[in-house]
């Protein structure tokens, strides 16, 4: 989202797809408890509508395909990738955000959302469009877990965070929205890329052992996705007078980060007792959507649906903007930045049948 904050002063200044589960969704019910998710804007169901941040999403066309047809503060036309998961594990159809007060802790029980759009690891990419940071997140949880005990009891509520699956993803803002960002130039000189890889892998490492402390057990760390494939970004190099394709220096980036992510949970796994952790890659799946999308019933990989879909996520995909495409199915990605909800829940299908697949049976 690194260009989003200039596009928006630059502005300033001029049917919800049917979806089959899985047939193991039955099978899955009950050995999962609860879906708690940490994050960007990747997996927010709506808490940057509680702060004052630009970075919102809860307007129309935003949720157009949602259930009830409303905006919630998800980026994206319906529902997130972690809502199908939530719902292939035989819970419920969509993860309430933890600072949505039409929600109480019954709510939370069985699945919560502390994610933050344009959040990242690193505490200066939250800074970059004052969003909530990966720590405050960490320290929302800890909330959560005081009122659970007083919810549930103690014992209940030990047992319910033992068994919850815990989704990590977060890490593109880190790059995009900070490291390359002409905004943030701090971070930059400070680091060669691959030292402030290493360091946000040190901030993950963390971050993962002190929710384990707090009774975590079952972790999916995500992956980067591509994002020199990103519209905003293909639309930037177009800009540029270069091709329309994707840029190879960031999803370069991506892969690298992805295999030091890889690397962590392999080390986690294998050091720390009861931690079942695993790496769901993102990378591969949607970029084989994006280079064959005809096998997806996708037709459009370069723009998003939302406005032209070449920079406009935000306050810049608005219901007054008459180029949105009647039909986000047939889409890759929403808006500028996000997937569309009919790719979520491939990529949902993709992890149940594959990283995910182990905690289907315990």
């Amino acid at each position: 989202m690194f260009m989003f904050l200039h596009l928006f002063l630059l502005t300033l200044g001029a049917t919800t797809p049917t979806t089959t589960a899985t047939a193991d969704t039955a099978t899955a019910a009950g050995r999962v408890s609860a879906v708690i998710v940490f994050g960007d804007s990747s997996v927010d169901a709506g808490n940057n509508n509680a702060i004052r941040t630009v970075l919102k999403s809860n307007f129309r066309p935003y949720g157009r395909d949602f259930m009830g047809g409303r905006p919630t503060g998800r980026f994206c036309n319906g529902r997130l990738a972690t809502d199908f998961l939530s719902e292939r594990f035989g819970i419920k159809p969509s993860i309430p955000a933890y600072l949505d007060p039409a929600y109480d802790i019954s709510d939370f029980a069985t699945g919560v959302c502390f994610a933050s759009a344009g959040t990242g690891y690193d505490n200066a990419t939250s800074d970059v469009l004052s969003v909530i940071p990966l720590w405050m997140e960490l320290a929302y949880f800890k909330d959560y877990i005081t009122k659970l005990k007083s919810h549930l009891g103690p014992m209940k509520a030990t047992e319910t965070l033992n068994e919850a699956l815990y989704t990590i993803s977060v890490g593109t803002n880190d790059f995009l929205e900070n490291y390359y960002s002409s905004y943030s130039t701090r971070t930059s000189s400070r680091y060669s890329i691959g030292a402030y890889q290493d360091f946000l892998i040190h901030i993950a490492e963390k971050f993962i052992l002190d929710i384990h402390a707090l009774g975590a057990r079952k972790v999916s760390l995500t992956g980067l996705l591509p994002m020199g494939c990103l519209p905003l970004e293909r639309s930037t190099k177009a800009m540029s007078g270069k091709s329309t394709g994707c840029v190879e220096m960031y999803n370069k980036v991506a892969r690298d980060f992805n295999v030091k992510l890889k690397g962590l949970a392999g080390k986690l796994r294998s050091e720390v007792p009861e931690l079942r952790i695993v790496y769901s890659p993102l990378y591969d799946k949607l970029l084989d959507a994006i280079d064959h999308p005809s096998s997806y019933g996708f037709e459009n990989v370069d723009e998003g649906c939302c406005a032209t879909g070449m920079f406009e996520m935000g306050y810049l995909c608005n219901s007054w903007n008459p180029f949105t495409c009647p039909d986000a199915n047939k889409y890759v990605f929403w808006d500028a930045f996000h997937p569309t909800e009919r790719l979520n829940s491939i990529l949902a299908d993709y992890f149940m049948n594959t990283t995910l697949a182990e905690f289907l049976w315990s």
